[in-house]
């Protein structure tokens, strides 16, 4: 590829799935546009299901159709577990795995050099980068750990990420200091299990510990949030946090998957029903206003409907406000493709009963912000999120996006609170 200059079709991140990704695809358009790849657009996959993978091939034939010159990345985790598939891919000029995507190095094209995947099972620390800023974005995120050192029965993610390995410390207060000189003003700790953090650090930090290190380190940051927490792996200095921060949003998402203690113990959870209620009546405790969320997956192999009402009974139960709704997907080999399987149409129906009731409690979550004075961070076209992530929207509001700003919540309309200035 030919050189190009900085202003010069600025290399392109299409990140699918999580925050992770987004945190990544940061450090890949740095790692382009230094490289001098003209005209780049890098495609980040998810594998999290088969409908993530399909979407993730989709665009990028896609792109190919609409961008017939331009240099196509493909990476991801969708790639680190089928490189040979997007190898194969005429719309394809280069494969990166999981391991070298995160390497500067592996943007200076070499020529006939096209796939570059090593075994991400062999990776024993993330690479090292600090990331400035993220295009078009009014809250940062930042990587603290990557890998996981579970497996549960369900989840391709460990063989496509690799053993838990943790960012130290020190670098992590680097990085949100310089988020914070740039004018962040919140910014989303993220990983693949971000309360499987420090166990591979000398003195094996918690997630708490850090956080509240990082806290004290930057005074100066007024909102920080968490992604995705395990309620079998909560410590209690992050309890403490939670208790006495405000600086910690009042938002949990809990990656509980499911509400029926035999479909737990068959996904090789850790934890059991029981144990994420006690989770959010704990937490509820030390800080009243707190909002819940969680990731449930519908149609697991084996459940049945009394097993799949106890999922559905775990919003009430649990006071669950925000769901992310899977359908069940087999991801081959693991071991849950190899049990009995629910019934296609019956999955699809299961999760649109989950979903419908998560729309409910989301209803309740944001009728019971009426009247009550909020803390926003703008967005663009007058929309923001409150401290507890419920989308807001300001109308006419001039403010400007990246700032924060007191609102008060006057409705509800098309699930977002309404308010004014």
């Amino acid at each position: 590829m030919t050189a190009q200059s900085s202003n010069d079709c600025a290399p392109r991140v299409v990140s699918m799935g999580c925050r992770l990704n987004t945190y990544e695809g940061e450090v890949m358009r740095a790692h382009a546009r230094d490289a001098g790849i003209a005209n780049a657009i890098i495609v980040n996959t998810c594998a999290v299901t088969k409908e993530a993978e399909r979407q993730g091939m989709q665009a990028l034939r896609k792109l190919r159709r609409e961008n017939p010159g331009a240099h196509i990345i493909a990476t991801g985790c969708a790639v680190q577990l089928n490189p040979a598939r997007y190898a194969a891919m005429p719309e394809v000029d280069r494969v990166l795995g999981n391991e070298h995507k995160m390497k500067a190095e592996s943007f200076r094209i070499e020529p006939g050099e096209k796939v570059l995947v090593s075994d991400i099972m062999t990776v024993r620390e993330t690479a090292e980068h600090l990331v400035e800023g993220f295009d078009g974005r009014t809250r940062a995120f930042v990587q603290v750990q990557q890998g996981c050192d579970h497996r549960c029965t369900f989840c391709i993610i460990p063989f496509a990420r690799g053993n838990n390995r943790s960012v130290p410390m020190g670098r992590i207060v680097q990085e949100v200091r310089g988020l914070v000189a740039a004018g962040y003003k919140e910014v989303v700790i993220t990983g693949v299990d971000i309360t499987g953090y420090g166990g591979d650090l000398p003195g094996t930090p918690s997630l708490g510990q850090m956080l509240r290190r990082l806290l004290m380190a930057v005074p100066e940051l007024p909102r920080l949030r968490l992604s995705s927490l395990d309620p079998a792996e909560a410590d209690e200095d992050l309890f403490g946090l939670i208790a006495d921060e405000p600086r910690l949003m009042p938002h949990f998402h809990i990656s509980a998957q499911a509400g029926d203690d035999m479909i737990l113990k068959r996904m090789k959870r850790r934890h059991s029903r029981a144990d994420v209620i006690a989770f959010c009546d704990r937490v509820r405790a030390l800080r009243p206003d707190a909002v819940f969320g969680a990731d449930l997956i519908a149609g697991f192999p084996t459940e049945d409907e009394t097993m799949f009402q106890n999922s559905l009974a775990l919003v009430d139960d649990a006071g669950l406000s925000m769901l992310h709704v899977f359908p069940y997907s087999i991801r081959q080999g693991t071991p849950a493709a190899r049990m009995p399987q629910v019934n296609g149409a019956v999955i699809k129906e299961r999760a649109g009963r989950l979903r419908a009731k998560g729309a409910e409690a989301l209803a309740r979550c944001l009728a019971s912000q009426i009247g009550k004075h909020v803390s926003v961070l703008m967005e663009k076209d007058g929309r923001g999120h409150s401290e507890h992530y419920l989308p807001i929207d300001l109308g006419e509001a001039d403010a400007l996006a990246g700032s924060i700003v007191a609102a008060h919540i006057v409705g509800t309309a098309d699930s977002r609170l309404t308010g004014r200035l």
